[in-house]
């Protein structure tokens, strides 16, 4: 297959026919983005800050179009998919500052003076999930580009329109045309390439933990760095001392943004079981507000999932003997359409309440104390995200000091801001994203000695 057709999620229509970059058209790509890299990393730092900015300033001035891209091509709600387009702005003005402040360190030493230096890698090879196509491309190929390395970026092959804009937009801006390329392809060929291809000096991943391990193994092979974003079963934890009526009114957009389709999505509420009832009560209005429909139309809250199979994989887990506590909305008729709901697994080994289902489906599990509520939301092999509801702040230091998580926030649902920065623990990932230092791992530190000894 040569071209893939990329599917309207909410219609299920045709919106594009897209060309595949096959294995040999790669390994060119690679080459020339290989042969980029000296010209790049030599462009004076305020001149490569500059031409971020002005990709920042074309993807500003591209913003609605880049959103109906989105909406059509991942069924994205048009509020969501706007935000998402200016999060790439924001990070590529974020990042801009960084070549005028790539600096290494003087370090005393005897005999003589040593200073280290910040060295690009070379080419970095982004690898871009579906979920979230133009936000998680931007963390990856800003700083890479800031620190002065070339990009070579494979979209997901369901989700492909958006970074296909965003390298026009680059071209637009005076980034030249081999320092960021754009591939559209699968997996098993593009993205292998880049693991397998010793020109590729980095690999950047977000994606399933089990597509991750076998990116890390494949690495390993050649030494090769490499960024992991994975999976994700994160607890949302409500205290009795917690404002109820706000935690269950925020709960569902903690879950069921995207459809669900976030790793960082809260989909384990943990609830102590003192107000348990009395939180389920308040949840269920909350649930049956939530607005799903046409992902076009300002009003909407939540589009439909991804594709077919995706929704057959999410509708595996609720069958008929499922412990479902009640249902949302969701439109019938073309599309892949799936009701927010909220399930009660008897207790954490169920698939429920331990499996990373992707969709808009939550389990509610009681709780006792504070020591249960950590082990709980310990209880799983991932560790992304998570939030705690409470009062009490001694109680929020300690849970949060407990929570096996990278990112973690009280009375709140954020995960990603991206002045901070973003990963996980434990099977959920290796590095981080975004914050301050991201730039820093993009390249290598440099150690050198000069003696001033006659």
């Amino acid at each position: 297959m040569t071209t893939f057709e990329v599917i309207n999620p909410a219609t299920e229509e045709v919106v594009r026919s897209v060309e595949l970059t096959s294995a040999e058209e790669t390994d060119a790509a690679i080459a020339r983005a290989h042969a980029a890299f000296p010209a790049w990393r030599a462009v004076a730092p305020g001149d490569r800050a500059r031409l971020l900015r002005r990709f920042a300033d074309a993807v500003d001035a591209d913003i609605e179009n880049l959103a109906a891209l989105e909406v059509a091509n991942a069924g994205h709600t048009i509020g969501n998919a706007r935000w998402e387009a200016g999060n790439v702005r924001d990070v590529l003005t974020y990042y801009s500052a960084s070549p005028e402040r790539l600096s290494g360190k003087q370090i005393p030493v005897p005999g003589g003076v040593n200073m280290t230096f910040h060295e690009p890698l070379g080419v970095v090879g982004v690898i871009v999930p579906w979920n979230f196509p133009m936000p998680i491309a931007g963390w990856g190929f800003a700083p890479a580009l800031a620190a002065g390395n070339t990009v070579v970026l494979k979209p997901a092959e369901l989700t492909p329109l958006t970074a296909i804009r965003l390298g026009e937009l680059a071209r637009e801006a005076g980034i030249p045309e081999d320092v960021f390329q754009v591939l559209p392809g699968k997996g098993s060929v593009v993205g292998q390439r880049f693991v397998d291809h010793p020109a590729v000096r980095k690999v950047v991943f977000t994606g399933s933990t089990e597509v991750g391990k076998q990116i890390m193994a494949g690495c390993a092979a050649q030494v090769k760095r490499v960024t992991l974003e994975l999976g994700g079963k994160n607890a949302n934890i409500v205290f009795a001392d917690a404002d109820l009526d706000k935690a269950a009114a925020t709960a569902p957009y903690g879950v069921f943004d995207n459809a669900g389709q976030d790793c960082c999505a809260r989909s384990l509420i943990l609830v102590q079981s003192s107000v348990y009832e009395k939180f389920m009560e308040l949840l269920e209005p909350a649930v049956n507000g939530v607005v799903v429909g046409d992902p076009r139309l300002e009003v909407t809250e939540m589009g439909p999932l991804i594709s077919a199979g995706h929704h057959a994989k999410v509708s595996s887990y609720v069958d008929e003997s499922a412990p479902v506590a009640f249902r949302g909305n969701a439109p019938i008729g073309p599309g892949y359409w799936f009701a927010p709901t909220v399930v009660t697994p008897p207790d954490l080994r169920h698939p429920l309440a331990s499996d990373e289902i992707f969709g808009p489906v939550v389990a509610v599990v009681p709780f006792t104390d504070e020591t249960d509520a950590v082990t709980m939301a310990n209880h799983t092999e991932y560790g992304l995200s998570g939030s705690i509801w409470t009062r009490d702040v001694g109680r929020a230091f300690r849970v949060a000091r407990g929570v096996e998580a990278g990112n973690l926030s009280v009375n709140s649902h954020s995960s990603v801001r991206y002045w901070t920065p973003f990963g996980g623990f434990k099977q959920s990932g290796l590095g981080r994203e975004l914050g301050p230092d991201a730039v820093d791992a993009f390249t290598e530190t440099k150690n050198v000695f000069i003696s001033t000894e006659e």
